[in-house]
């Protein structure tokens, strides 16, 4: 986690590209679709606005991973060590302790949408509730059984111990999985078309949904996925040349993620529900046993991403102010944590507040090592420079913080004209403030010679 990945040890174009099937396919997919559609009664928006926000969203992801991905196959350095450059040795720790508690959350909440399908197949045989969301004052929220409890303990700990087992197992994992998981998805989509009466009669349901802005569908779209695009470097620096990081970003974020995004909308639109397993439990028990080994098996992928990112935020940042812990002891110890959050109902009573704040707050995130890297000090990204920079670079830290507090107020307070997204806009803010302090700063720039 602290070394740059070696040309010999680089993945073939066609795994790194696996991994990113499998890793895109996690539920949020579905369930951003299901709020463009309005799910719940909730304001949503005709299908062709809708499939034009997926659009935009998810080629501004396409493009922030390739971005981060480039830099990531060109020098084999992770997130956490391009941090190093543009926000410091020790002032890393500040992204690297927000990819932390980000890729924390999106590992307990995907333990939580396993348990949650898991739930419906088993039933509550034991009849034993764990937590009745109804009594912390959120009475929409199904009560979390014993039953989706342990499939949360049990799947936390297999997850647990596939990332302890590094990129190898991940791949081997993605592999075989990733074509079936696209060619299920695509064809309950049709069927789901099909029960409804035809593609005629989901788009003049659609027409009759409104009041959902395309500022903040893009917001939603975006805040979904940035944890995804921002850890890109953790998976990029195994790839060998440019081609790979263009396909393995064009596997998540043109093929796999926007598959989803349309499955969850015309899901809502024919069933009521964007997660199409759902609608499998109604064809039978072998087709719903099929949709839940499906579920389980590709955010098995998502899910081992996320831990073993998570590793290297955490080690690096603890590294940084010397505290040495071996990845392998983190993997153990953070898996511990987040499938104990899961399988308490971290997902089902906090998550969509969770990737609408991503959304709007993180997204900056990626902006000072874009900046630092294409418009000012490319040729500084080496092994040879990795432990020679200053303990904090301010540059990136202040437009960091500074963007994410602007993601917030253009997200809640001051909504932008034209519902220009919070997110897209607080990185423009971070990008311009970053190369404008490098500038304004002559002591920067002496440093840096």
């Amino acid at each position: 986690m602290l070394e740059s990945v070696p040309r010999t040890a680089r993945r073939s174009t066609w795994g790194i590209a696996a991994i990113w099937v499998g890793f895109g396919f996690v539920v949020t997919g579905l369930v951003v679709g299901g709020q463009l559609a309005g799910q719940g009664g909730t304001a949503g928006m005709p299908m062709g606005q809708a499939f034009l926000t997926v659009a935009a969203g998810e080629l501004f992801l396409f493009i922030l991973t390739i971005l981060l991905g480039i830099p990531a196959m060109a020098t084999g350095f992770n997130l956490a060590m391009l941090a190093r450059f543009s926000y410091g040795r020790v002032g890393m720790v500040v992204p690297m302790v927000v990819m932390a508690l980000l890729t924390l959350g999106w590992f307990s909440s995907i333990l939580g949408m396993i348990g949650d399908v898991w739930g419906v197949l088993l039933g509550s045989p034991t009849g034993v509730t764990v937590i009745d969301p109804a009594v912390l004052g959120r009475p929409g929220i199904a009560p979390i059984s014993l039953e989706v409890v342990l499939s949360c303990l049990v799947f936390g700990a297999l997850f647990t111990w596939t990332a302890y087992r590094g990129i190898s197992a991940i791949e081997k994992i993605a592999l075989p999985v990733a074509p079936f998981v696209l060619i299920v998805s695509l064809v309950v989509g049709i069927a789901m078309v099909k029960d409804f009466g035809g593609w005629d009669a989901v788009v003049a349901e659609s027409n009759t949904r409104s009041g959902f802005g395309f500022g903040s569908g893009l917001t939603l779209v975006i805040g979904a996925w940035i944890a995804g695009a921002i850890m890109g470097p953790d998976i990029m620096r195994f790839a060998k040349n440019r081609k790979a990081v263009l396909i393995g970003a064009a596997a998540c974020f043109i093929i796999t993620n926007p598959l989803l995004n349309v499955v969850g909308y015309i899901g809502t639109i024919a069933t009521g529900d964007a997660n199409f397993v759902n609608w499998m439990y109604v064809q039978g028990v072998f087709i719903a046993l099929i949709g839940v080994l499906v579920w389980t098996v590709s955010l098995w992928t998502t899910n081992n991403s996320e831990l073993y990112s998570n590793s290297l935020y955490t080690g690096a940042g603890m590294n940084s102010v010397g505290w040495n812990v071996r990845r392998t002891s983190i993997v153990l110890v953070v898996g511990i944590i987040g499938t104990i959050l899961g399988s308490l109902g971290f997902y089902q009573l906090f998550f969509a507040d969770f990737i609408t704040v991503l959304g709007a707050a993180f997204v900056p995130l990626a902006g000072p090592i874009i900046a630092d890297y294409y418009l000012l000090r490319k040729s500084v990204y080496t092994d040879a420079n990795l432990t020679r920079q200053r303990p904090v670079r301010w540059t990136g830290v202040v437009s960091f913080l500074l963007g994410a507090v602007c993601g917030i107020v253009f997200q809640y307070f001051l909504p932008l004209p034209g519902g220009f997204s919070a997110g897209v806009a607080a990185l423009i803010v971070t990008l311009v403030v970053h190369v404008g302090l490098h500038y304004l700063l002559p002591g920067v720039r002496a440093e840096d010679r």
